[in-house]
């Protein structure tokens, strides 16, 4: 579980952060563990919502961005064998996720991850 002071979460966030198409997102397991819900229940989450993640908030990598992003990053090699695509959350959309996931730490926290995740983007170097 993620904790809420700013100060400790804000590693996790950094070194989870990914450039994909131009854009620094975070992949939806990553996300569900911050979040504390299962991968499936997110994602699910988003379909029933599917009006409050336009473009520009969320995407599905193709086949070659999810190869790049399992090469790249160890604690993603589960993805590695998952017959589905993973999807990105730029940080607007991982704000709109929290609004949406029906979990107490997602609903509480969805402001404060915001924040560290325009924190944690505007600190690294990744673009």
């Amino acid at each position: 579980m993620a904790t809420t002071t700013t100060g400790s979460a804000l590693p996790r966030i950094e070194g989870r952060i990914q450039v994909l198409r131009g854009l620094k997102v975070m992949i939806d397991a990553d996300l569900a563990e911050l979040y504390g819900v299962p991968t499936k229940a997110l994602n699910q989450a988003v379909k029933r919502n599917a009006a409050r993640f336009p473009s520009d908030f969320m995407f599905q990598l193709d086949a070659a961005e999810k190869a790049e992003v399992v090469t790249n990053c160890d604690h993603l090699s589960k993805l590695k064998f998952s017959r589905t695509l993973p999807f990105a959350f730029t940080e607007f959309g991982a704000v709109a996720l929290a609004n949406v996931l029906a979990s107490a730490q997602g609903c509480r926290d969805g402001d404060l991850r915001g924040a560290r995740f325009r924190a944690a983007a505007a600190s690294s170097e990744l673009a």
